[in-house]
């Protein structure tokens, strides 16, 4: 078993794909001629968006939408950089809000919180030490 994709259903694809280009640097991977699936080049795992109404076909019983939650949910995509404060600030500017500034943990990361305009929470961390 192999972990390869973290999808998550949101509400515009591209616009999803190009928040994450401008927030966090990150490089788009692919786009369907559809618009309803995109991927970013993240690495060995891929981070990718698909549509909510593929989300409806998938899921006939119904999904939570994220944009539509006054509360994130109970996930995170974490990303890792040894600019967490730059990172964060730069996330703000694209648009995303602040639930949690930088901040130093006990185990030695820096970490902050960010919530994007389709409702992703986003962990902006430093590497781990040691």
């Amino acid at each position: 078993m192999k972990f390869g994709y973290a999808i998550i259903y949101v509400p515009d694809v591209a616009t999803s794909l190009t928040f994450f280009e401008q927030a966090f640097g990150l490089s788009r991977r692919f786009l369907h001629e559809s618009g309803t699936y995109g991927e970013l080049d993240t690495g060995e795992t891929t981070l990718a968006f698909a549509a909510h109404e593929l989300g409806e076909m998938n899921f006939p019983g119904g999904h939570v939408e994220a944009h539509t939650s006054t509360k994130p949910l109970g996930f995170e995509v974490a990303l890792v950089t040894p600019q967490v404060a730059e990172a964060h600030a730069l996330a703000l500017a694209a648009g995303a809000t602040e639930l949690a500034a930088p901040q130093a943990k006990p185990w030695g990361q820096l970490v902050s919180y960010v919530r994007c305009p389709d409702g992703v929470l986003v962990e902006l961390c430093s590497p781990v030490s040691g």
